[in-house]
C-alpha cells in the first residue's frame, strides 16, 4: 500500500469512494474543495489517499491548510463541516495517514493539526499522538417511525404547542429556485446571527455552496412565507440517508407565529417522506445551553462530536476559544454593529476561521 496526494476534482476515483464509504458525507466530495477554495483565499485542500496494490483508494484523509496572521497556520479536516470523519476502516489506516500528514505539516511549518470526528472516533483516538477535546455535541433525530410517534417525542409545550400555533398562521413552504430566494434566505440568516451576536458566514460562501450542490439537490434552501413574505429560511444538506439543517434564519418580528419551529417541522416531514433515515440538528457548543435545550426538545439523540489535535497541547485552543477575549469582543461588535456592516464583519472573521 502507498499514500499519495490526489486531486479529487480531476480524479474519477474520489467521489465514488466517498459515496461508497460508510463515513462519507457531502463535505468529503470534490465539490466541497471547490466551494472552500473559491470562497476563501486562505484555504487550500490536500487529499491524502491510501491506495491498495491495485491502485484503488482504500482510505483517505482530506486536510485543508488554513493560513491566518491572527490565528496561525494550521491544518483542518474539514473546515466548516459538522460531519467530516477521516474515511478509514481501521486504526492502522489512520496511523499511516497521520504519519504522512504529520510529515507534511513539518515541511510546511504548520502550528497544529485538527481532525474532527463522529463515527470514526474510536479509530482515531487509538493514536497516542493526538489529544482529544470534547467541546461540541451532535443532535440527531431518527426518522424510522410514524409522524405521530415523532410528534409524541417532542416537548409538549416548547415544540408541540408551537407547531400547532404555527399551523394556524397560514404559513407556506417554498423551495428556493432563484437567486432572489437565496438573497432572502441570507438576509434572514444575517439577522439571526446578529441576534445571537455571531458573525454571518460570507455571502460568497453560501452562494458557492448553492451553485455547487443545488443542481442535484444535495443542497436545498427552504423558505417559510406568510402572505408571500419570507419570514424564515433553512439551508439543508442531503446526502445518502441523512438530511442536515446547516443554516437557519428567521425574522423575530413574526415570533408570534413561531416560524423557526414551523420550518423545522416541515423539513422533518419532508425528509421522512423522501425516505431519509436521519435528520441532523448539527453541531452545538457545550457552552451554549439554550441551543442544546432547544435541540433536546425535539426528542433528539445527543452524542459527543470529538476533535483531535496534534501536537497534544493544541487541544487547549478549542477549550479556551469561546471564553477568550477576542471571541467576546466579536460578540459585542456583532451585537452593536449596524446591519449594513454585518457582511464586512463576517468576511473579516471567517478570513481567520475554519
Amino acid at each position: 500500500m502507498t499514500i499519495k496526494l490526489i486531486d479529487p476534482i480531476t480524479d474519477p476515483r474520489w467521489d465514488k469512494f466517498v459515496e461508497n464509504h460508510p463515513f462519507g458525507w457531502i463535505c468529503h466530495l470534490s465539490g466541497w474543495k471547490q466551494v472552500l477554495e473559491k470562497s476563501f483565499k486562505h484555504m487550500k485542500g490536500y487529499y491524502f489517499a491510501l491506495l491498495d496494490n491495485s491502485g484503488n483508494i482504500q482510505a483517505a484523509l482530506p486536510i485543508f491548510e488554513v493560513k491566518s496572521w491572527l490565528t496561525g497556520k494550521r491544518l483542518v479536516s474539514i473546515p466548516f463541516a459538522t460531519l467530516c470523519d477521516p474515511l478509514i476502516s481501521t486504526s492502522e489506516e489512520m496511523t499511516e495517514l497521520l504519519k504522512a500528514v504529520m510529515e507534511f505539516s513539518r515541511d510546511r511549518n504548520i502550528s497544529y493539526l485538527e481532525i474532527r470526528t463522529l463515527f470514526s472516533t474510536s479509530l482515531v483516538q487509538a493514536s497516542d499522538k493526538l489529544n482529544r477535546a470534547d467541546a461540541y455535541m451532535h443532535n440527531y433525530l431518527p426518522l424510522d417511525t410514524s409522524l405521530d410517534d415523532l410528534m409524541k417525542s417532542f416537548h409538549r409545550t416548547c415544540v408541540r404547542k408551537n407547531i400547532r400555533r404555527a399551523s394556524k398562521s397560514n404559513l407556506k413552504i417554498k423551495v428556493a429556485v432563484e437567486m432572489s430566494d437565496l438573497d432572502n434566505f441570507y438576509r434572514l440568516y444575517s439577522k439571526t446571527r446578529k441576534h445571537l451576536a455571531l458573525p454571518p458566514h460570507p455571502y460568497k460562501f453560501i452562494q458557492t455552496i448553492w451553485n455547487e450542490f443545488s443542481v442535484d439537490k444535495s443542497v436545498i434552501v427552504l423558505l417559510a412565507e406568510k402572505e408571500d413574505q419570507p419570514i424564515a429560511g433553512m439551508l439543508l444538506y442531503q446526502f445518502r440517508d441523512r438530511v442536515s439543517a446547516e443554516y437557519l434564519g428567521w425574522d423575530r418580528m413574526f415570533a408570534d407565529v413561531r416560524p423557526s419551529t414551523y420550518i423545522y417541522w416541515e423539513v422533518i416531514k419532508l425528509a421522512r417522506s423522501e425516505g431519509y433515515k436521519i435528520f441532523d440538528f448539527g453541531r452545538t457548543s457545550k457552552l451554549n445551553e439554550s441551543l442544546m435545550d432547544f435541540k433536546r426538545h425535539w426528542g433528539t439523540y445527543v452524542v459527543d462530536l470529538p476533535q483531535f489535535y496534534y501536537p497534544k497541547s493544541a487541544g487547549n485552543r478549542l477549550r479556551e476559544r469561546e471564553n477568550s477575549l477576542p471571541y467576546m469582543f466579536i460578540n459585542i461588535i456583532c451585537r452593536k454593529a449596524p446591519d449594513s456592516s454585518l457582511k464586512t464583519i463576517g468576511k473579516f472573521c471567517y478570513r481567520h476561521l475554519g
